[in-house]
């Protein structure tokens, strides 16, 4: 008789405070065959307040490459197990997504036990736009690689959302000053559903500021405002502005466009109406 695969939990544990934790998380770790964890000894903690006694095993980014297969196999011969990171949603900035790979290549059934979410909860209390955000989770140690990041999130109209390390904060804040600009605001969560809880809300200008004279500690999440449509036209003007209208409008009758089309296109690039366009651009012709 074929046996039948066991499932893959992934459930959320707390952010910080440990009454945090869902009724249905604490029944999956008590009852399920064997609890994969990011840090065994962390999630120790976790296990003795609430007197779990199930088998742990570790599962981390530097053993991955051999853990994940010893785990499906496991799933496969019909046992089931917890997957728990440090803190929060597993899978998210940490090597359970690439578990879940595993499992569906394998056919193993795979679900969700929902809960705290560093980032969501950052977000919601960041006080910045939460209808459209964009999490890119911890920055690339890599310097060239961080900047090539940051400058395609130069113009990215929703709220960003980072994940920073106390001895990297002040270098990372001072790189998004530098794409993003001093004045654009952010929110420097940390210690969030804890006792001494903190958000910082500022200019990344002030924030580089604070923490080069206060040092950071312990993990933060950094909620980033968007490009405003009102910052995107005066970039683009500042862009255009460079230029004479007669060089702009030169420049779209090369690419084939007609004069008209042409001193339309210049009028929107400009954030100005087509009259000023026309007008400025046909006293330029007569001077010369």
């Amino acid at each position: 008789m074929e046996t039948m695969a066991g499932t893959l939990y992934l459930c959320a544990t707390p952010i910080g405070n440990l009454e945090d934790i869902t009724l249905r998380t604490l029944k999956l770790l008590k009852t399920v065959d064997i609890i994969a964890a990011e840090d065994t000894r962390n999630t120790l903690k976790l296990l003795n307040r609430y007197e779990i006694k199930t088998p742990m095993t570790s599962y981390h980014e530097h053993n991955k490459a051999g853990k994940g297969p010893f785990l499906v196999e496991k799933l496969l011969r019909g046992e089931s197990i917890a997957l728990v990171s440090d803190a929060g949603m597993p899978g998210i900035s940490d090597p359970g997504a690439d578990l879940v790979k595993l499992c569906y290549a394998a056919e193993v059934p795979v679900t969700v036990a929902p809960g705290a979410s560093a980032a969501v909860v950052a977000l919601v209390l960041s006080g910045l736009d939460t209808r459209r955000f964009v999490f890119e989770g911890f920055l690339p140690p890599d310097k060239k690689e961080r900047r090539q990041i940051l400058q395609t999130l130069e113009k990215e109209h929703r709220t960003m959302i980072f994940y920073e390390a106390p001895h990297r904060l002040t270098d990372t804040l001072g790189e998004l000053a530098e794409i993003f600009g001093e004045d654009r605001i952010c929110a420097a969560a940390r210690e969030l559903t804890k006792k001494f809880e903190e958000v910082r809300r500022g200019s990344l200008g002030d924030h580089r500021a604070y923490f080069k004279e206060n040092q950071p500690k312990g993990e933060f999440v950094l909620v980033v405002e968007g490009l405003s449509l009102e910052e995107q036209t005066r970039k683009v003007q500042d862009v255009w502005g460079e230029i004479s209208i007669s060089d702009h409008i030169q420049k779209y009758l090369e690419q084939g466009f007609t004069e008209k089309d042409a001193m339309k296109q210049a009028a929107k690039d400009r954030g100005v109406s087509k009259r000023d366009i026309y007008k400025e651009y046909k006293t330029g012709q007569s001077t010369d």
